[in-house]
């Protein structure tokens, strides 16, 4: 069937505005190709036995080739294709010949030498033509009203796969913009589009952080939320970011154009962050920040590309720089975290990995061994010695802080109880965390434990740093009363490190202090140290504690400490962190 309109002379549809509005939602055009669209366009091709076969966009100016077979170009100039005229009109368009048609014998494909073409519309449930199915010859032919009706059938097979990938799994219902189930998709689909080896760059766009996103659903509700992410998307489009991926509740992702720099995309994103905090009312309580990842065609995975921008993302809100790039030397060091957390979750399960040493202390009159301090330690089978130093921040700043604690409160127990048994009888001090003390059966955990292995509650002292007491005053003092009401000695940790107030401690039920090593170092050199020092220590006297000085290597920090009135001393000097036979042999070499 041929064309009797001549292209000049049609008017531009009506709905053309809402046609092209229609085809940009789907955010189909400029995507890399997928083989769910390229399995059909072969398929056209191999029934038709003709060369070339496409799934043809058109938007304002152009026909694009979301899948092609036989065609080189991406797109083609919409004036004068036939594509066009599918899409303007809805219908079936067949040319037997180019040559001999009016309207297309002086087109781009004629030029290009294609003689015959058919097109069926890609129509959308709305009623809008988004372009078309089509078939090209190099020779003129015509088509049966079989084929006629399988090229339909294409057509409808494509639109398929278009609303299927819209509606089930790819679209997010708030934004109406492709998920991170499409982004992964596309994704992969890009290898097939580009080189492999490719170094490509994409970014992610976190419009508020983790507790600003709490903050604002507590207080005005989901809706508001859902009013940010409408309101981001217009202005994403305006930075000209191309296809937009909704991959989290206020996280959008975007690829840069191929062939951008890192320092030309980077400053085009700080620019677009830059006219953002310029307008808009959640400017005043969120912060919006950009992650940058750079990746590799073929090699690099989806899902660890948008890890890696999250991560980037959030760094950036760490580091208070609206754009970040990620950065592989600090994703080693999540990621080291991250197996640390895991790994000793295993341990806690096992039986071999974790134990106690015990450090003694040192009492600065008598020379007596005043007590011991229980200090976990970690052989990893396959790792070997985990320094704690690593992994206690790391742990105390997860949900295994309480079973950490619970299983060095038992095991150091278990200890007092087998030296009780043989005649010794030591104070252990044992270091508890901040969320320890905001657990409200603490006390009573401890003190079941005391009565389980029969220990006067005055064997046990429990640490705690300034910073942990001063995460929830309250909470701690009323947990360290009922302990020292019961007879637990308290001790006060790492003092000199914190932020605590003087007056808090003043009303703490505390008995020791204990000096953090950091002041031993230079301590004999640095005469400004030891004025700190003897300060603290008269602080503490005065405040009816008493004072132990942790880190002490050398005989001369000794004698300083002792000349200020320091109580006891723990460190090197004396002894390093013993197992339970060690420290026995030790206590029994000090009394011969």
């Amino acid at each position: 069937m041929n064309s009797p309109i001549e292209p000049a002379l049609l008017a531009p549809p009506l709905h053309e505005a809402a046609r092209l509005e229609a085809l940009h939602r789907l955010e189909l055009l400029d995507t890399p190709p997928s083989e769910a669209f390229d399995r059909i366009t072969r398929m056209a091709a191999q029934l038709f036995n003709l060369p070339i076969a496409a799934v043809s966009l058109t938007d304002s100016d152009r026909q694009w080739f979301k899948s092609k077979v036989g065609v080189e170009h991406d797109a083609i100039p919409r004036l004068r294709a036939p594509c066009a005229e599918v899409a303007d009109t809805a219908h079936v368009l067949v040319v037997p010949d180019l040559l001999e048609n009016a309207c297309f014998r002086n087109s781009k494909l004629a030029a290009d030498g294609i003689r015959f073409y058919a097109g069926a519309p890609l129509v959308t449930s709305d009623g809008f033509a988004l372009g078309a199915m089509c078939v090209l010859g190099t020779e003129p032919r015509q088509v049966t009203q079989v084929e006629r009706q399988a090229l339909q059938d294409l057509a409808a097979m494509v639109m398929a796969q278009i609303e299927l990938q819209h509606a089930l799994g790819r679209i997010d219902p708030v934004s109406g913009l492709p998920n991170r189930n499409q982004f992964i998709v596309d994704f992969n689909d890009m290898e097939l589009a580009e080189l492999a080896g490719d170094m490509r760059l994409a970014a992610l766009v976190s419009l508020a952080s983790p507790q600003e996103l709490s903050d604002a659903q507590r207080v005005m509700g989901a809706g508001y939320l859902d009013e940010m992410v409408r309101d981001a998307v217009p202005q994403l489009r305006l930075a000209g970011a191309g296809k937009i991926y909704h991959v989290g509740t206020i996280q959008f992702a975007f690829f840069a154009p191929a062939g951008i720099s890192l320092e030309t995309f980077r400053t085009q994103l700080q620019s677009w962050l830059d006219a953002r905090a310029s307008h808009g009312q959640a400017r005043f309580i969120t912060t919006t920040t950009v992650g940058v990842a750079p990746f590799t065609v073929g090699q690099t995975e989806g899902l660890d590309l948008l890890r890696n921008m999250h991560s980037a993302a959030q760094d950036a809100l760490a580091a208070e720089r609206s754009v970040r790039v990620f950065s592989s030397e600090h994703d080693a060091v999540l990621q080291r975290q991250f197996w640390l957390v895991n790994a000793f979750g295993a341990a806690l399960q096992g039986s071999n990995q974790l134990h106690l040493v015990y450090q003694p202390k040192i009492g600065l009159k008598d020379g007596a061994c005043a007590g011991v301090e229980a200090l976990l330690r970690w052989s990893h089978p396959e790792r070997g010695v985990i320094s704690p130093g690593e992994f206690i921040p790391v742990i105390e700043a997860t949900s295994l802080a309480r079973a950490t604690t619970e299983w060095v409160l038992a095991a150091a127990m278990r200890q007092m109880a087998a030296w009780r048994h043989e005649g010794v009888t030591l104070q252990v001090a044992v270091n508890v965390s901040a969320v320890n003390l905001e657990e409200p059966d603490f006390c009573d955990r401890v003190l079941k434990l005391l009565v389980r292995h029969g220990l006067p509650a005055s064997n046990l002292a429990i640490e705690l740093t300034e910073s942990a007491l001063m995460r929830n005053p309250k909470v701690a003092q009323a947990t360290l009363e009922r302990l020292a009401r019961a007879g637990v000695q308290l001790a006060i940790d790492d003092f000199g490190t914190g932020y605590s107030s003087l007056s808090y401690l003043q009303s703490l039920p505390a008995n020791v202090v204990k000096i953090d090593q950091s002041f031993m170092r230079n301590l004999a050199q640095d005469e400004r140290r030891r004025a700190l020092v003897g300060a603290m220590i008269k602080l503490s006297h005065d405040l009816g504690h008493k004072v132990v000085a942790e880190g002490v290597e050398t005989v001369e920090v000794e004698e300083l400490l002792r000349a200020a009135g320091c109580d006891e001393v723990q460190g090197y000097l004396h002894a390093r962190p013993l197992a339970p036979d060690a420290l026995a042999a030790w206590l029994a070499g000090r009394a011969r």
